[in-house]
C-alpha cells in the first residue's frame, strides 16, 4: 500500500523534534558560556546617592570583576521608579540590560498607580532578590513626644493638625505614613516632596513634624542630632540602630514595612543567562565585606532563586494593593 505524504514525513518530523530537544541544553551551555559579550547596563530607577544607587554601584564594580566586561550603572530617575523600570521592560531580552528594582517600583508602584507602563510581573525575569531595608519613624526634636505612644497621644489630641512627609504621591515613605495611620488610629496630614532628600530637609527645617525615611537617608541626620529616631518599621531592629525599636513592639501591633531591592531582567531573557547573573550575583551579596559594607548604609544583604523572587514580587503586590483599596490612597 503506498504512503501518504503525511506518513513519508512523520519519521522526518519527529527526528527533527528530537533533535531540537536534544540540543536545546547545548544551546542554553552555549549562550550561559558565551555571555555577556560586551558591558552590560544596570540601570537604576532612582537619583544617585541613593540606596539603590550605593548598593547597585558595589555590587556592579564586584560583578564587573568576574565576568570579564564592565557593568555599567545608569541612574534613570523620574516618575516614582517608572521611567527607568520601563526602559528596562522594554530593552532587549538579551542580559546586557538589568534592572536594580525595588519596593517601590515592583510593589508599591503596582498597588497604587491605576496604569503603569510596565508590568510589574510579566515584563521581568527576576534574577535574585539582593538587600532589605527598613525605613524609620523620625520626628523634629520640637515635637514633644519621645516615643510612639507618647506621638500617638499627641497626635489624638490634635487630629489633622500635624503633617508629614514623604518623597512624593504614591511613595513607600506615603504607603508607610498610611499604614500607620491605618493602625494607629490617627489623622496626620500628608506633605508630598519631589524626593526624599527635600523631606528630610523639610523635616530637619521644621517644615513637618513627621517623616518616614528609609534608614540610610534618616541615620547621618539622626545622630547629628538633626531629627529624633521613635522606631523601625521591620519586623525586626536593624544593627545600623539597635537600639531604636520596632513599631510593632512600640505599640502598633501588626505594623510591618520592609523594604527590598533586587535584579531583573527583561522578560524572555534566556534562562540560562538569568541563572548565570543569579549565580555571580549571590555569590558577591553573600560574601563578608559586602554585608559589613553595606550595612553602614541600613542595608541588609540577602538572596533569592529567580523563582523566590518572583513569588515575593507577587505577593507584595496582593498585600500593598489591599492597603491601597482599604485606605482609599493612590498615586497618577
Amino acid at each position: 500500500m503506498a504512503l501518504t505524504n503525511s506518513e513519508r514525513l512523520y519519521p522526518i518530523i519527529v527526528g527533527m523534534a528530537a533533535l531540537c530537544i536534544a540540543a536545546s541544553p547545548i544551546a542554553a551551555h552555549a549562550q550561559s558560556v558565551g555571555y555577556p559579550s560586551k558591558p552590560i547596563r544596570w540601570i537604576v530607577p532612582q537619583a544617585p546617592g541613593t540606596s539603590n544607587d550605593i548598593l547597585t554601584r558595589f555590587v556592579a564594580k564586584k560583578l564587573s570583576e568576574v565576568i570579564g566586561q564592565s557593568v555599567v550603572v545608569e541612574n534613570r530617575a523620574g516618575g516614582g521608579g517608572t521611567v527607568g523600570t520601563d526602559f528596562v521592560a522594554k530593552a532587549a531580552p538579551d542580559g546586557q540590560t538589568i534592572l536594580m528594582g525595588n519596593f517601590s517600583t515592583h510593589a508599591v508602584n503596582p498597588a497604587l498607580y491605576r496604569k503603569l507602563p510596565y508590568d510589574a510581573v510579566s515584563d521581568f525575569a527576576p534574577i535574585t532578590l539582593v538587600a532589605t531595608y527598613s525605613h524609620m519613624l523620625a520626628v523634629h526634636p520640637s515635637l514633644p513626644a519621645k516615643t510612639v505612644k507618647e506621638l500617638i497621644q499627641f497626635a489624638k489630641r490634635r487630629p489633622g493638625e500635624i503633617n508629614y512627609a514623604t518623597a512624593g504621591n504614591g511613595s513607600a515613605q506615603h504607603l508607610a505614613g498610611e499604614l500607620f495611620k491605618s493602625i494607629a488610629g490617627v489623622d496626620l496630614t500628608h506633605v508630598p516632596y519631589k524626593g526624599g532628600g527635600p523631606g528630610m530637609t523639610a523635616l530637619m527645617g521644621g517644615e513637618v513634624a513627621v517623616m518616614f525615611p528609609t534608614t540610610g537617608l534618616v541615620l547621618p541626620h539622626a545622630k547629628a542630632g538633626k531629627v529624633r529616631l521613635l522606631a523601625v518599621t521591620s519586623r525586626t531592629r536593624v544593627d545600623a540602630a539597635p537600639e531604636v525599636p520596632t513599631l510593632s513592639e512600640s505599640g502598633v501591633a501588626g505594623y510591618e514595612l520592609t523594604g527590598w531591592l533586587g535584579a531583573l531582567a527583561p522578560a524572555k531573557t534566556h534562562p540560562a543567562t538569568v541563572g548565570k547573573l543569579n549565580t555571580e550575583i549571590v555569590r558577591i551579596v553573600q560574601a563578608p565585606d559586602t554585608r559589613t559594607t553595606l550595612a553602614a548604609y541600613g542595608l541588609t544583604t540577602t538572596s533569592s532563586t529567580p523563582d523566590q523572587f518572583a513569588q515575593l514580587i507577587k505577593s507584595e503586590i496582593v498585600k500593598w494593593t489591599k492597603l491601597a483599596q482599604k485606605t482609599g490612597i493612590h498615586a497618577e
